[in-house]
């Protein structure tokens, strides 16, 4: 069925019972007037009749026919009525309306009526007069004895002409009425639906989101407490939107700021959230991702298979897997279904952890066990079996003794210093972590020229110069003994790895609020492939030369979080025979 507004729902059947009222009406008034009219022409005849009954009836009881004549034609002109007086045999003595006698008038309806019911009354079209006339006939008695009959009569002509004037009046009535009556029922049906359609059109607002405009209160009574109850349902709906609303924006708030992935799924594998973190972690744009599957949006098969048996119900637990892309991740997975009310799986809820690091402080955890495992060994197992020989009877031989002595006191030393580094590394990593290095604002070249001068002897034994190109005013917050202590490590390094009468450079620059000091040889060099562990702990790429040049294999690493704790970096350039660039960069402030 067609829909249509309540106001022409409303109108059209109230104009609708005006309008069929007003015809009504106009139909029986239309059969009521014509009637009405009749029996009031008709009595107005009977009462003319009476009135010619009276003076008639002396002059027929003296048979004066000719003064009868007279007095008719003249009453007939006074009154503008047709008489004519009839005997009781049918002749007519006297006619208003004619001069030549008339013919028997005995078998006329309202003269027969007249005898038989006292009165006649006829609606018939005249012969004589050649027009439609109302005849009234009433006897003239005389003791008892009808002498006569007196006619009255008018033209018809003039009775529908008042009727035609009548309908005419009546018709400009009902249409008055009806208009006046329309407008009083638009303005009435206005007045009935304008109320509804203010509600419908604040509930529109409602379902928009506008909660909190109010519905305004009608006078009717049925239509202020659907009002009422629209207003009262705007205010409970308001207040848990924005209980709602609270809850998410801190749900999304408790997300954001998760370092943990959260991924959210119905029951057909359809995104319903995901999390900043989970989105970074799966290489997916977050708006973008919800509501499209998860196999369109992500494309690992081993976490569409493992969210397919979260939803299937399957024993999960936890699991680990691989996301590949520039930086590669792993990431562990742990999986809880979601049920609606019936208990049904309706979703799941992955949170997805990087263990990345903590996969690579384990592995560097191991690896560093196991150096420091055999890089204590070696000495250690070295310093026992002299030892021992030395106890079997080697003690009594003084040259072999003192030999053994010698072997003994240089692993010693290499312990000692393997120590020494463990320890350096150790405090740098809780101060730096806790930051209770002191910085200041320094010049670099007398820190650098204090590097020169504890590294000149190391380097005359070799024949090695030691160059050193920094400008008087470079400036940079620094803890000195720190920065002295790693540049002073990439010299010793780069004094045990070059050829005699070779020359070391120190060179430092300015460019972009930061200071890089570098350290240049023109040594044995290092092989790509080996540039990017050089700075892991006990990690060296020569190891039987670094263990004859006295290396713990801890100082690339001591350099690396020194310039750290200074929130700088260290990088290397090196190429195998031509020598390497070792350069600390430092923060100006």
């Amino acid at each position: 069925m067609s829909q249509r507004r309540l106001l022409w729902q409303i109108y059209p059947a109230y104009l609708l019972i005006v309008v069929v009222a007003l015809v009504v009406i106009a139909v029986y008034l239309s059969q009521l007037l014509p009637e009405f009219y009749d029996n009031q022409v008709a009595a107005d005849l009977q009462a003319r009749a009476r009135l010619i009954e009276k003076q008639v009836l002396p002059k027929l009881e003296e048979s004066d026919f000719k003064d009868i004549d007279r007095l008719t034609k003249e009453l007939g002109q006074c009154s503008s009525t047709r008489i004519t007086i009839i005997l009781a045999d049918g002749k007519v003595i006297a006619e208003s309306d004619k001069e030549e006698p008339l013919e028997n008038h005995s078998d006329r309806p309202e003269f027969k009526d007249a005898f038989e019911k006292g009165i006649g009354r006829s609606l018939r079209f005249s012969d004589t007069l050649g027009e439609k006339m109302m005849y009234l006939a009433v006897p003239i008695e005389e003791q008892g004895k009808v002498l006569a009959v007196v006619r009255t009569a008018i033209p018809v002509t003039a009775i529908h002409n008042e009727l035609n004037k009548i309908y005419d009046k009546i018709f400009l009535s009902v249409v008055i009425v009806a208009v006046i009556a329309a407008l009083i029922s638009l303005v009435i049906s206005r007045r009935i639906s304008r109320p509804i359609e203010q509600m419908k059109d604040t509930a529109q607002r409602f379902a928009s989101g506008e909660l909190n405009l109010r519905v305004p209160v009608p006078k009717q009574i049925e239509l202020a407490e659907l009002a009422g109850s629209l207003n009262e349902m705007a205010r409970q709906l308001q207040k848990r939107f924005e209980t709602i609303t609270r809850q998410r924006n801190e749900s999304e708030a408790i997300l954001s700021s998760m370092v943990e992935g959260v991924l959210a799924v119905d029951s057909d594998g359809r995104i319903v959230s995901v999390n900043h973190a989970a989105a970074n972690f799966l290489g997916i744009e977050k708006d973008k991702a919800q509501g499209r599957s998860v196999e369109e949006a992500i494309r690992n098969p081993d976490l569409q298979k493992y969210l397919h048996d979260v939803l299937s119900e399957a024993e999960t637990g936890e699991t680990d897997i691989v996301l590949s892309g520039p930086v590669e991740r792993i990431i562990r997975l742990d999986g809880a279904g979601l049920a609606d009310s019936r208990g049904a799986r309706s979703g799941a809820v992955i949170v997805l952890s990087d263990i990345t690091r903590i996969r690579r402080l384990e592995n560097l955890r191991r690896d560093f066990v196991a150096n420091v495992s055999h890089e204590l060994r070696t000495p250690i197992t070295s310093i026992k079996g002299f030892v021992e020989t030395l106890q079997e009877g080697a003690i009594t031989e003084p040259k072999e003794a003192e030999r053994f002595l010698q072997i003994i006191a240089r692993h010693s030393d290499r312990l000692n210093a393997i120590v020494e580094d463990l320890l350096t590394l150790s405090s740098l990593e809780e101060t730096g972590g806790q930051r209770k290095i002191t910085f200041e604002k320094k010049h670099l070249k007398p820190v650098l020229s204090s590097v020169v001068e504890l590294s000149s002897i190391k380097a005359r034994d070799k024949n090695i110069k030691v160059d050193l190109d920094c400008g008087e005013n470079i400036q940079a917050k620094i803890n000195p003994a720190l920065l002295e202590q790693a540049v002073l490590n990439l010299v010793d390094n780069a004094v045990k790895y070059s050829e005699p009468k070779s020359t070391i450079q120190i060179q430092v620059r300015q460019k972009n609020g930061m200071v890089a000091v570098s350290v240049h040889d023109n040594g044995c060099g290092i092989a790509k492939k080996y540039q990017e562990r050089i700075f892991e702990r006990f990690y060296v790429v020569d190891k039987s030369r670094s263990r004859k040049l006295g290396g713990t294999g801890l100082g690339l690493a001591i350099v690396k979080h020194i310039a750290e704790v200074h929130g700088g970096n260290v990088t290397v350039q090196s190429t195998l025979g031509a020598g390497s660039t070792f350069t600390v960069n430092l923060p100006l402030d």
